[in-house]
């Protein structure tokens, strides 16, 4: 568990030489709900009913791509003639990593996993999306539940640098949330379209969950996510001596947000959507 910072400093961001990585096996909506339409940034159409409140902004390569309509067998990834397609079933933790695996880093310097830990983790960077290998610390802070409160964490703060919809802190126990380092002279986060809110996708051996981004860190630390995050993923969630050395791949994409940040089953279904496009290279 770290102390989360939540000032937010002004700051900018040039590439490295490129590298790569070793291989790796609802409360209702605050305002009416838009996607904002490739090659269109004028225009906007509401969202149907079935759609969820994700605003996804414009992106330079080609048009979204369509909504499938629901199917009476929803879950068997088949068709009406039981033919099976690719894009019917979930995109498998193999596929994101196998599109990461080469970095072209968009961070100026790296970051250390833990204090005193080399400084060997770069952020990196496509059209679409950010994304960096580290551990996993886990973020308690926010609303004060069962799992996270001053007893059980002792660096917890009641207290996360994005709020619901509602105004209040985000709730680590229930919320899928990670945390992006705050903005310094290594890396801002900003200038990648990355906010409050952005969706993610998050990678730790065969599993892939959706999250948001919902805090800010230390400006020269990387690789921690919320209590929900980190048991969504299979990993140990004691705030106190939780979390996973390694091995966690953290994918955010660019220019998305979930309103209101709290739905989750937004989230997730706007994550599926988003990684499918990403690891097909649209």
């Amino acid at each position: 568990m770290r102390v989360q910072s939540l000032t937010l400093v002004a700051a900018s961001a040039a590439l490295l030489a490129p590298s790569t990585f070793p291989d790796a096996p609802p409360a209702p909506l605050p305002d009416p709900a838009r996607i904002l339409l490739p090659g269109a940034p004028d225009r906007a159409v509401p969202l149907r009913a079935d759609r969820s409140g994700v605003r996804v902004g414009p992106l330079p390569h080609g048009p979204a791509a369509p909504t499938s309509p629901a199917r009476p067998d929803s879950g068997t990834g088949a068709r009406a003639g039981g033919e099976r397609t690719e894009g019917d079933r979930p995109v498998r933790a193999a596929e994101l990593l196998a599109r990461v695996r080469d970095c072209e880093p968009v961070s100026r310097g790296r970051y250390r996993s833990d204090a005193g830990a080399p400084a060997d983790i770069p952020v990196c960077g496509t059209r679409d999306a950010v994304y960096w290998k580290a551990d996993l610390d886990v973020d308690c802070d926010g609303r004060p539940g069962d799992r996270c409160n001053g007893r059980t964490d002792p660096h917890f703060t009641p207290a996360t640098a994005y709020t619901e919809s509602d105004g209040r802190p985000l709730d680590a126990e229930r919320l899928p949330y990670v945390v992006v380092p705050g903005p310094s002279d290594t890396w801002d986060p900003g200038e990648d379209d990355v906010r409050g809110g952005s969706l993610a996708a998050l990678v730790h051996g065969d599993r892939v969950r959706y999250a948001v981004v919902g805090d800010v860190g230390p400006t020269d630390l990387i690789g921690e996510a919320s209590y929900a995050a980190a048991r969504s993923l299979g990993i140990p969630a004691d705030p106190a001596g939780g979390g996973v050395a390694s091995d966690v791949t953290y994918i955010v994409f660019k220019d998305t947000e979930v309103r209101p940040i709290e739905d989750t089953a937004a989230a997730e279904k706007a994550g599926e959507r988003l990684a499918r496009r990403f690891v097909d290279g649209g």
